[in-house]
């Protein structure tokens, strides 16, 4: 009897077994194409299927700074196998990182969507940048053949930050001094439907005026744009002292929620805050306990099936100590309860190291939800799906 390929009968499995989960597919390896370390995955799925992995790609280390590159891999088999890697921005040794895709599907003079990449530059450590010793920047470059080629980047800095540095820039001069600032990490998202629809949204967080205490002088925002990248706004920052890397999903009846990292430390759980506005400002923030968190990273995503049925789905490391115990959680009443949970990755002990760490969520197509994730101490990023039923 002849057999059916790998990825054929891989997808057969997905279709017939509840929560089916693919083994790890190695996108990106510390020590390969030109990286000791990759780091900071990002993920986005395209009108045509294809899958996009961009990352930090560090070429001397794990350093959040120095000689750090944006990189992609393409997928066009639903993240089964990946292209080699393809080079995105480098800087010579000044890091470029915090990769925040997203896909606009509602420009009228590109029907066949137009991919941002949004990230982040720096000229100093992040403590360094704290004390006002350097500058964090925002940038944006775009694809309008769906990640074939790009446009080089443009500097946005000015429309979504608040820096007080006018030996570095001029024009550097708010009163907010803004310090370090990073997207996401993980994907931006755009508005599908209602009064904000076409919106894209990029989930952020700064650091403002001298250092405190346990990160306290941080908070999460957004910025945003309505005008396919001409104008940008700037949401109301989370009141939270010490919020910080965060990302965003779209909610039913022109809502959102964002979910963020506690710096602080002080309560080891997410943070969630719920917008009305287009995340313009915040209805209400809250420690959410049946997201559990230790200190990191997480990622959000929304869906709905072809019944109309809305789902939220969210990832992170489970664990109030270690970086460990990968996560994906689901909500039917966004956001309110998270009654599923599916193990995606762990280990009874990871010792010192950090076994699963930073992740980022994508849909794919109906039914199937891809996350890809930092995993063995930061030595490969890594692929995997799993069947989604409502």
């Amino acid at each position: 009897m002849k057999r059916l390929p790998t990825i054929a009968l891989a997808l057969a499995l997905f279709l017939i077994f509840p929560n089916v989960y693919s083994q790890d597919v190695i996108v990106f390896k510390g020590g390969q194409e030109g990286h000791k370390i990759y780091r900071i995955p990002a993920i986005i799925s395209l009108p045509n299927e294809d899958l996009i992995a961009f990352a930090e790609g560090r070429v001397n280390g794990s350093d959040d700074y120095g000689d750090v590159n944006l990189v992609m891999k393409r997928s066009k088999d639903f993240g089964f196998t990946w292209s080699e890697l393809k080079m995105l921005v480098d800087y010579d040794s000044l890091q470029a990182g915090n990769p925040a895709p997203v896909v606009d599907m509602f420009d009228p003079d590109y029907p066949e969507g137009v991919i941002y990449l949004f990230f982040n530059t720096g000229n100093n450590h992040e403590y360094d940048i704290r004390m006002n010793r350097g500058v964090r920047e925002v940038w944006v470059m775009k694809s309008f053949d769906l990640g074939e080629t790009w446009e080089e980047p443009e500097n946005i800095t000015e429309q979504t930050h608040h820096p007080n540095n006018p030996a570095f820039n001029p024009a550097y001069t708010s009163q907010e001094d803004w310090r370090h600032y990073a997207n996401t990490p993980g994907h931006a998202f755009q508005f599908q439907e209602g009064k904000y629809k076409g919106r894209i949204f990029v989930a952020a967080n700064h650091s403002k005026g001298d250092p405190k205490d346990n990160f306290s002088e941080y908070q999460a925002h957004g910025f945003f744009t309505d005008d396919h990248g001409k104008t940008y706004g700037i949401s109301e920052s989370i009141s939270y002292p010490g919020s910080n890397e965060s990302i965003a999903a779209e909610l039913p009846n022109n809502r959102m929620i964002m979910s963020i990292r506690n710096q602080k430390g002080d309560v080891r759980q997410r943070i969630l805050a719920f917008s009305s506005d287009g995340g313009e400002t915040w209805d209400s923030e809250e420690f959410e306990d049946e997201l559990p968190d230790p200190v990191c990273q997480g990622s959000i995503n929304s869906l709905t099936d072809s019944n109309g049925r809305f789902t939220l789905v969210h990832a992170n490391n489970a664990d109030t100590a270690n970086r460990n115990n990968l996560t994906v959680k689901f909500s039917y009443d966004e956001g309110k309860t998270w009654p599923k949970s599916i193990l995606i990755d762990g280990v009874e002990d990871p010792g010192k190291s950090a076994y699963t760490a930073y992740s980022d969520l994508v849909a794919p197509k109906e039914n199937m939800i891809g996350i890809i994730y930092e995993k063995n101490n930061y030595t490969e990023i890594v692929y995997k799906w799993i069947k989604w039923v409502y």
